[in-house]
């Protein structure tokens, strides 16, 4: 019977990964335990352009996201490769497709147990949050932004059709009501 090497190649290529891989964009980045809690928070504020400058303003000033993140949104600002998982890169077609606006706002709240992102719950606002949760979005550019949940979901087919899509009412802890 003759062996194969497939089992000795997946090793060597398994250990080959370096560490400091991104999480896989399928992986929820709100526990599951808050998850539901997380899909069903939406945005109060109303997607315009002048919501994306103020988010601009934070990602590169107070919330100081660029560190990780980079300025570009593609998860390789100065601070990344001390981080184990990387920071996610926002410009990644597989992250948009599977979040939605309160997932990003939770994590931005609260942070992600496991990784470096902490929360800014106790440094920003609701508001400042949720305009970075905009302007953060623009980093998907052509491949979204997203596809997640009817009506919450961050595509262009979703939500009022505004173009900006599940930006609509306030609902949840998250709006201040």
């Amino acid at each position: 019977m003759k062996l194969s090497a497939f089992p000795l190649v997946a090793v060597a290529v398994f250990f080959a990964l370096p560490a400091a891989a991104e999480r896989h964009m399928m992986q929820p980045v709100v526990p599951a335990d808050k998850l539901a809690e997380a899909r069903a928070l939406v945005s109060p504020l109303p997607s315009s352009l002048k919501i994306v400058e103020q988010g601009k303003g934070l990602y590169h000033g107070k919330g100081g996201c660029f560190n990780c993140h980079g300025k570009d949104g593609e998860g390789n600002g100065p601070l990344a490769a001390q981080l184990n998982p990387s920071p996610r890169n926002f410009r990644h077609h597989g992250f948009w497709r599977h979040r939605t606006e309160g997932e990003i706002f939770w994590a931005i709240k609260n942070g992600l147990v496991g990784t470096g992102m902490v929360g800014f719950g106790g440094q920003l606002t609701d508001e400042e949050m949720w305009s970075l949760v905009q302007y953060v979005r623009t980093f998907a550019g052509e491949h979204g932004p997203g596809m997640m949940g009817h009506g919450r979901g961050m595509g262009p087919m979703m939500g009022r059709g505004d173009g900006m899509g599940g930006m609509g009412g306030c609902e949840g802890e998250g709006c201040g009501r």
